[in-house]
């Protein structure tokens, strides 16, 4: 959540921060490679770390889940998240590097934990665009409605599936398209809901 990682980076004490979600699992290799990479002098302020997402103990290697990379470790002066209830982008003062070990990601346990997480993150993202449309109601207005909202399901559902290849990883990567073409209508009807005078 946004409130802890925000906690996490006030109370770090070192120049390096290594931000881990409570679900991710740091690899000998990955922890060999960061201490060798810190121990040299640096040019870059940030570096990503590819993440192997799981269901359960399935490995989703397609579909756009893997290297899934995210900026991960980062010097604590120049580096920040957006302030945004859900999928915050990171702002970076200065170069960024890419590590090459993974980090385990064991993000579902299974699809109920995956359902549920949808609920919670389709809530958030509701609740996002509702404030926006408080801010700039036309920008509110051409992102979240019916038909952009249907024309987003069809090309997140194309893209996971088809373009990169989720097809390879069988049902499971059905399910992961289907879920996360499912993420654009449901956000949608709660931003509807949140409407509602």
């Amino acid at each position: 959540m946004k409130e802890d990682r925000e906690t996490g980076l006030i109370k770090a004490k070192n120049e390096w921060v290594l931000s881990l979600d409570a679900d991710e699992r740091v690899t000998e290799e990955l922890r060999e490679e960061i201490v060798a990479v810190l121990s040299k002098q640096l040019e870059y302020n940030a570096f990503t770390i590819p993440r192997r997402n799981h269901i359960g103990n399935y490995w989703i290697r397609w579909g756009g889940q893997y290297p899934a990379s995210q900026i991960k470790l980062f010097r604590k002066s120049k580096f920040k998240w957006e302030e945004a209830e859900v999928h915050p982008r990171a702002f970076l003062d200065g170069g960024c590097g890419h590590l090459s070990s993974d980090l385990l990601h064991y993000t579902y346990r299974d699809w109920g934990d995956f359902l549920k997480k949808l609920n919670r993150q389709t809530t958030l993202e509701a609740l996002k665009w509702y404030k926006l449309s408080l801010k700039d109601p036309e920008k509110a207005r051409y992102k979240m409605n019916l038909i952009h909202t249907l024309w987003r399901m069809l090309d997140r559902f194309i893209r996971t599936f088809f373009v990169k290849k989720g097809y390879r990883d069988g049902f499971i990567g059905f399910m992961v398209a289907y879920f996360s073409s499912l993420y654009q209508i449901l956000s949608y009807a709660k931003y509807r809901e949140l409407k509602k005078p």
